[in-house]
C-alpha cells in the first residue's frame, strides 16, 4: 500500500526552497484538500438532485426549523445575508420551480412566512442523503475511535482560531 498522497509530494517539492514547519504544512494543506473534496461533495449531492446551491441553501435553512418547516422571510433574508430584493428573487425562483411557497403569516397579514412545499422537502431530503454518501466515504479509513480524536483535535483548533 501507498502510503505516501499528495501533501508528502507537495512538501518534498518545496523542502529547501523555502522556509516552512513541515507538520504545519502539512496539516494546513491536508486540511485544504480534504475542503475541496468537501465542496466537491456538495456540488455532487446538488448535481444529483438538480438543485443549485442558493435553492439548497434556503430550504436547508427551512428544513432546519422542523415542521412545518416555515420562516419569516425577513428572518430567512437576516440568516442568508441577503438584501429584501435579494431574497425576493431567490424567493421567485424556489416558488416557480413548487420548492417553496410563500404564505401570509397568522395574526400579522403583513408578515410574508415561507414554507417548504412537500416537493422542495423530498428534494432537500435527497440532497442531504447524497451529501451524507460523500461525507461517509470521506471517513471511511477511519474507526469510530479514530473519528472521535480526529474530530476532538479538530475542534481544539477551530476554537482557537474562533477565540482570536
Amino acid at each position: 500500500m501507498d502510503t505516501e498522497d499528495s501533501v508528502d509530494r507537495h512538501i518534498a517539492r518545496w523542502s529547501g526552497k523555502v522556509p516552512f514547519d513541515v507538520p504545519t504544512e502539512g496539516v494546513i494543506t491536508r486540511i485544504q484538500l480534504l475542503a475541496k473534496h468537501v465542496k466537491y461533495g456538495k456540488e455532487r449531492a446538488l448535481a444529483e438532485t438538480g438543485l443549485q446551491e442558493f435553492e439548497f441553501e434556503t430550504m436547508h435553512r427551512l428544513a432546519g426549523r422542523g415542521a412545518p418547516w416555515r420562516a419569516p422571510s425577513a428572518e430567512l433574508a437576516a440568516e442568508l445575508l441577503l438584501s429584501p430584493a435579494g431574497m425576493t428573487g431567490r424567493l421567485d425562483t424556489l416558488e416557480k420551480s413548487g420548492l417553496v411557497r410563500r404564505v401570509r403569516a397568522e395574526g400579522d397579514r403583513r408578515r410574508v412566512d415561507v414554507e417548504l412545499t412537500e416537493e422542495g422537502r423530498q428534494r432537500w431530503i435527497d440532497a442531504m442523503r447524497w451529501r451524507s454518501i460523500a461525507e461517509a466515504e470521506m471517513v471511511e479509513p477511519l474507526d469510530d475511535g479514530e473519528r472521535a480524536v480526529l474530530s476532538a483535535l479538530l475542534k481544539r483548533m477551530l476554537l482557537h482560531v474562533e477565540g482570536k
